[in-house]
């Protein structure tokens, strides 16, 4: 899961971004409004924490609702020292799904993000999600797992188990997997050996083949 910081306060940035490394996220760091902006429309977020009162040509809320206008629907949490019930409210307006006032603790933090991806990346507001042949993906310790037991994943793979997750029962194309895994293009050959090992690994057929287009799973 990669989550894109638009934060000017150097210490807290910091803290916030090996906070949340350290709980497994992927996570960017921008100072400028401008930096960030560019950024969405070059790379895949799951979520958006932005700062309302930053450098560059637009504020929190001005970037946001810019974002919306193009059609980007990244969940976004506004993170702000602002109080005033008109500004919570132009948040939400902004097309923000949370807010959270400054000084916060990260634990805080950690809960409302996971609250957020649950609903908005994986479509459930449980900690659970169930798949086929008794597998299950662990939203709050971002695992996999059979049965109750955890199966051990490679940093690449748990990627590709997430991105499979998020868009179970559709099929999620090569394009999907190295715009959101990678970053840029890369031989689908590759992608094809990167699944077939995972593949390898699960006792029944529960990551398909969609021969020449991409790989699923079902509901």
């Amino acid at each position: 899961m990669r989550i894109l910081i638009l934060e000017d306060e150097k210490m807290l940035a910091t803290s916030m971004k090996e906070f949340l490394e350290d709980s497994g996220y992927e996570v960017e760091h921008y100072p400028s409004s401008d930096e960030a902006f560019d950024t969405v429309f070059e790379r895949v977020f799951d979520l958006m924490l932005l700062d309302v009162k930053v450098h560059g040509r637009k504020n929190g809320f001005e970037m946001l609702e810019e974002l919306r206008k193009e059609g980007i629907k990244i969940p976004a949490i506004f993170i702000t020292s602002l109080t005033d019930i008109d500004d919570l409210t132009y948040g939400y307006e902004c097309g923000a799904c949370d807010y959270i006032r400054k000084p916060f603790d990260l634990i805080e933090l950690k809960l409302r993000i996971d609250q957020v991806i649950k609903l908005h990346c994986f479509g459930s507001d449980e900690e659970r999600i169930p798949l086929p042949y008794g597998y299950s993906y662990d939203l709050n310790k971002m695992k996999f797992e059979r049965q109750g037991e955890t199966i051990q994943l490679a940093k690449t793979e748990t990627k590709i188990m997430e991105l499979l997750v998020k868009h179970r029962g559709s099929v999620v194309s090569y394009q999907m997997f190295w715009e959101e895994i990678w970053g840029e293009w890369i031989d689908p050959s590759n992608i094809r050996v990167q699944v077939g090992n995972l593949r390898k690994r699960l006792d029944h057929d529960l990551i398909k083949n969609i021969r020449g287009v991409g790989y699923s799973i079902d509901l």
